[in-house]
Protein backbone atom coordinates (compact mmCIF):
# COMPACT_ATOMS: atom_id res chain seq x y z
CA UNK A 1 0.00 0.00 0.00
CA UNK A 2 1.40 3.61 -0.94
CA UNK A 3 2.38 5.92 1.99
CA UNK A 4 2.84 9.64 2.26
CA UNK A 5 7.05 8.84 1.70
CA UNK A 6 6.00 7.26 -1.83
CA UNK A 7 4.44 10.05 -4.01
CA UNK A 8 5.78 13.58 -4.84
CA UNK A 9 5.76 16.13 -1.72
CA UNK A 10 3.43 18.84 -4.49
CA UNK A 11 1.16 16.05 -5.43
CA UNK A 12 0.49 15.29 -1.48
CA UNK A 13 0.07 18.97 -0.56
CA UNK A 14 -2.07 19.59 -3.01
CA UNK A 15 -4.63 17.10 -2.37
CA UNK A 16 -4.27 17.32 1.33
CA UNK A 17 -4.74 20.98 1.10
CA UNK A 18 -8.12 20.34 -1.16
CA UNK A 19 -9.24 17.54 1.53
CA UNK A 20 -9.06 19.91 4.26
CA UNK A 21 -11.09 22.48 2.76
CA UNK A 22 -13.75 20.76 1.68
CA UNK A 23 -13.75 18.86 5.29
CA UNK A 24 -14.68 22.12 6.91
CA UNK A 25 -13.00 20.87 10.12
CA UNK A 26 -9.91 22.89 10.09
CA UNK A 27 -10.78 25.80 12.19
CA UNK A 28 -9.34 28.94 9.95
CA UNK A 29 -8.57 32.09 12.02
CA UNK A 30 -10.16 35.67 10.85
CA UNK A 31 -6.74 37.09 10.24
CA UNK A 32 -5.21 34.87 7.75
CA UNK A 33 -6.17 37.58 4.97
CA UNK A 34 -3.99 40.36 6.38
CA UNK A 35 -1.28 38.53 7.78
CA UNK A 36 2.57 38.11 6.59
CA UNK A 37 4.49 34.36 6.95
CA UNK A 38 7.38 36.27 8.09
CA UNK A 39 8.78 39.23 9.32
CA UNK A 40 11.24 39.18 5.84
CA UNK A 41 7.96 39.52 3.64
CA UNK A 42 6.37 42.14 2.36
CA UNK A 43 3.21 41.60 1.55
CA UNK A 44 0.32 38.82 2.48
CA UNK A 45 0.10 35.74 0.38
CA UNK A 46 -2.03 36.17 -2.89
CA UNK A 47 -3.26 32.52 -2.41
CA UNK A 48 -6.70 32.60 -0.45
CA UNK A 49 -5.71 29.24 0.81
CA UNK A 50 -2.41 29.07 1.72
CA UNK A 51 -3.56 28.53 5.23
CA UNK A 52 -5.02 25.00 4.00
CA UNK A 53 -1.56 24.32 2.12
CA UNK A 54 0.67 25.39 5.09
CA UNK A 55 -1.48 22.84 7.18
CA UNK A 56 -0.88 19.97 4.65
CA UNK A 57 3.09 20.94 4.52
CA UNK A 58 3.15 20.92 8.32
CA UNK A 59 1.28 17.64 8.57
CA UNK A 60 3.45 15.89 5.67
CA UNK A 61 6.44 17.11 7.01
CA UNK A 62 6.18 16.05 10.85
CA UNK A 63 4.50 12.64 9.14
CA UNK A 64 7.78 12.14 7.74
CA UNK A 65 9.56 13.09 10.94
CA UNK A 66 9.12 12.00 14.78
CA UNK A 67 9.00 14.90 17.24
CA UNK A 68 8.73 18.41 15.19
CA UNK A 69 8.98 21.81 17.08
CA UNK A 70 7.51 24.94 16.10
CA UNK A 71 11.08 26.57 15.67
CA UNK A 72 11.74 24.06 13.08
CA UNK A 73 8.80 24.46 11.15
CA UNK A 74 9.41 28.37 11.02
CA UNK A 75 13.10 27.37 9.83
CA UNK A 76 11.65 25.07 7.12
CA UNK A 77 9.26 27.48 6.05
CA UNK A 78 11.62 30.99 5.97
CA UNK A 79 13.15 32.31 3.10
CA UNK A 80 15.70 34.56 1.64
CA UNK A 81 15.41 37.97 3.70
CA UNK A 82 16.59 40.47 1.03
CA UNK A 83 18.19 43.05 2.86
CA UNK A 84 18.54 45.97 0.21
CA UNK A 85 21.96 46.15 -0.72
CA UNK A 86 23.75 43.91 1.83
CA UNK A 87 23.88 40.46 1.29
CA UNK A 88 20.60 38.05 1.87
CA UNK A 89 20.67 35.48 4.90
CA UNK A 90 18.02 33.10 5.51
CA UNK A 91 15.37 34.77 7.73
CA UNK A 92 12.90 32.26 9.74
CA UNK A 93 8.85 32.36 8.85
CA UNK A 94 6.20 33.50 11.76
CA UNK A 95 6.51 31.34 14.71
CA UNK A 96 3.08 32.42 15.70
CA UNK A 97 1.75 30.82 11.95
CA UNK A 98 3.64 27.96 12.41
CA UNK A 99 1.95 27.32 16.28
CA UNK A 100 -1.49 28.57 15.00
CA UNK A 101 -1.66 25.84 12.75
CA UNK A 102 -0.32 23.12 14.48
CA UNK A 103 -3.38 23.69 16.89
CA UNK A 104 -5.76 23.70 14.69
CA UNK A 105 -4.68 20.31 13.12
CA UNK A 106 -4.06 19.11 16.97
CA UNK A 107 -8.06 20.19 17.58
CA UNK A 108 -9.10 17.94 14.21
CA UNK A 109 -7.05 14.95 15.66
CA UNK A 110 -4.10 14.76 12.96
CA UNK A 111 -1.10 16.08 15.96
CA UNK A 112 -0.83 15.77 19.47
CA UNK A 113 1.75 16.66 21.86
CA UNK A 114 4.90 14.45 22.27
CA UNK A 115 6.49 13.56 25.20
CA UNK A 116 9.66 15.60 24.74
CA UNK A 117 8.63 18.50 23.61
CA UNK A 118 7.31 19.37 19.75
CA UNK A 119 4.48 17.80 18.20
CA UNK A 120 3.59 13.87 16.08
CA UNK A 121 1.66 12.42 14.36
CA UNK A 122 -1.28 10.64 15.49
CA UNK A 123 -2.63 7.15 15.11
CA UNK A 124 -5.72 8.89 13.49
CA UNK A 125 -4.06 11.54 11.44
CA UNK A 126 -1.35 8.93 9.77
CA UNK A 127 -4.42 6.92 8.91
CA UNK A 128 -6.05 10.12 7.41
CA UNK A 129 -2.62 10.87 5.55
CA UNK A 130 -2.25 7.03 4.19
CA UNK A 131 -5.72 7.19 3.04
CA UNK A 132 -5.24 10.64 1.02
CA UNK A 133 -1.70 9.30 -0.47
CA UNK A 134 -3.19 5.89 -1.38
CA UNK A 135 -6.43 8.08 -3.16
CA UNK A 136 -3.56 10.16 -5.15
CA UNK A 137 -1.53 6.90 -6.04
CA UNK A 138 -5.09 5.66 -7.55
CA UNK A 139 -6.04 8.80 -9.51
CA UNK A 140 -2.18 8.86 -10.61
CA UNK A 141 -3.02 5.47 -12.68
CA UNK A 142 -6.27 5.92 -13.36
CA UNK A 143 -5.22 9.02 -15.51
CA UNK A 144 -2.29 6.96 -17.07
CA UNK A 145 -4.59 4.28 -17.90
CA UNK A 146 -6.66 6.92 -19.66
CA UNK A 147 -3.79 7.98 -21.85
CA UNK A 148 -2.75 4.91 -22.82
CA UNK A 149 -6.48 3.97 -24.40
CA UNK A 150 -6.18 7.60 -26.18
CA UNK A 151 -3.10 6.81 -27.73
CA UNK A 152 -4.33 3.31 -28.50
CA UNK A 153 -7.33 4.55 -30.05
CA UNK A 154 -5.23 7.19 -32.20
CA UNK A 155 -2.45 4.74 -33.11
CA UNK A 156 -5.76 2.43 -34.77
CA UNK A 157 -7.56 5.30 -36.80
Amino acid sequence: MPGVRDISAEAFITAYASHLKRSGKLEVPTWVDIVKTGAYKELAPYDPDWYYVRAAAVARHIYLRKDVGIGALAKLHGGRNRRGNRPSHHGDASCSVQRKICQSLEKIGVLEQGPNGGRRISQDGQRDLDRIATAVVEAAREEEEEEEEEEEEEEEE
